[in-house]
């Protein structure tokens, strides 16, 4: 058996090793000319977390972590206003949660695959033709391949989704919002932010700033805007957190000038009635992008790329192995988007008057007294989707 993959992030990667396990042929191409690079801080846990214990890379996830004590929410001249404890989050997870960079874990499943993965950057698709017993793939490097199936891993502008099923606007669900993120290299920056998540914010708009590696610290910036994208993003990162101060000016001033040193781009979900057609099936952001809002996107990868390798290796056919992944899947995904869909207006207040309510709640969030009502919301008991087949019909992510 045989499949191509578009997309070298989490999910085709993850994918990848899972089919080369049960013997597949995999070839994999990624449009970069390398990995994605560090991104942003995730929060790994849930069925990401039971895929990598899986997949033996706890070690590893545990050793490129970092350990963030929590959040401290400052206003615009970087005085403290509230701080979101991470203990809590912690213990209703059973402490299997793993703060890192993106980048980081993508890298730690790229080493681990083994040498039969044929992975070709700098290539994308071309051309998608499909028939009852495989499909054909043209790849932009001018090679054809034949195989059992395609996969688009390709991530939320997915060129496999747009060949196979349509323009992106058919399925695009903005948010109202656009995020940023780079790291700069600056030992002074690094010594004060220290070990905590630091968010200045204002209304309408937050920049934050965290260690990652000894002298670097990460940015990452969240404003409420309209679906266009800016025709320079530096300039209207530093447009729009020009007047807010504290560190924000001097992280500014090591904003790069573009990709794929600056990631840039606007906060949205995918929704689609189906995943799959015929030989071609998408996969994480590609078809069910649950935004940051909504959190556990490289989890939902790793654990959706699980679900379909188990159904390619159990089903007599493709077609009904990508139905029956879809049916596992899908429930859980839909909680995590009408999640996200729910924190969408408290994620950056709009107002003077939603931030002072936010900062209220997060105190109280901050209390052992209230971990029992917060346990749905931040944790995911008996969610994961990595399970046997027989048991995935009952669970559900939260």
């Amino acid at each position: 058996m045989k499949a191509v993959i578009c997309g070298a992030g989490i999910a085709g990667l993850s994918l990848a090793w899972w089919l080369e396990r049960e013997g597949w042929e995999v070839t994999i191409a990624e449009h970069a000319p390398g990995l994605h690079g560090a991104g942003y801080m995730i929060d790994f846990y849930g069925s990401g977390y039971d895929a990598a214990e899986r997949m033996g890379l706890l070690p590893a996830v545990t050793a490129a972590a970092y350990r963030v004590s929590g959040v401290v929410y400052r206003s615009p001249d970087g005085t403290a206003t509230s701080t979101l404890d991470y203990g809590a989050f912690r213990r209703m997870n059973r402490d299997r949660v793993a703060s890192l960079l993106r980048g980081d874990l993508e890298q730690l499943v790229f080493e681990a695959l083994g040498e039969g993965v044929d992975i070709r950057f700098g290539t994308s698709v071309a051309s998608v033709t499909t028939s009852a017993s495989e499909v054909e793939v043209g790849l932009t490097d001018g090679s054809v391949e034949r195989a059992d199936v395609l996969v688009g891993a390709d991530g939320i502008h997915s060129r496999v989704r747009e060949l196979t099923f349509g323009p992106q606007q058919r399925f695009l669900r903005p948010l109202g919002y656009h995020t940023a993120a780079y790291i700069a290299t600056d030992p002074k920056l690094w010594q004060r932010v220290g070990e905590a998540f630091q968010m200045v914010e204002a209304p309408g708009l937050q920049a934050g700033c965290y260690r990652v590696s000894e002298n670097r610290v990460a940015a990452f910036f969240a404003h409420r805007a309209r679906a266009g994208m800016p025709a320079d993003p530096r300039a209207e990162l530093r447009r729009r957190y020009g007047g807010l101060g504290w560190v924000i000016p001097r992280l500014l001033e090591h904003c790069p000038e573009g990709p794929p040193e600056l990631y840039y781009d606007l906060m949205a979900q995918i929704e689609m009635p189906t995943w799959s057609q015929n030989r071609v099936v998408l996969l994480g952001d590609a078809c069910y992008a649950v935004s940051l809002l909504a959190g556990q996107g490289a989890s939902m990868a790793m654990g959706g790329a699980y679900v379909l390798a188990d159904e390619l290796g159990r089903a007599g056919d493709v077609p009904s192995a990508l139905a029956a992944y879809e049916t596992r899947l899908r429930p859980a995904i839909a909680k995590k988007q009408r999640a996200g869909r729910r924190t969408a207006e408290w994620f950056v207040p709009a107002t003077s008057g939603r931030l002072l309510m936010r900062r209220t709640l997060l105190r109280l969030a901050s209390s052992r007294a209230l971990e029992g009502m917060l346990r749905p919301v931040l944790s995911t008991p008996g969610g994961s989707v990595v399970t046997d087949r027989a048991s995935s019909a009952t669970t559900g992510e939260t």
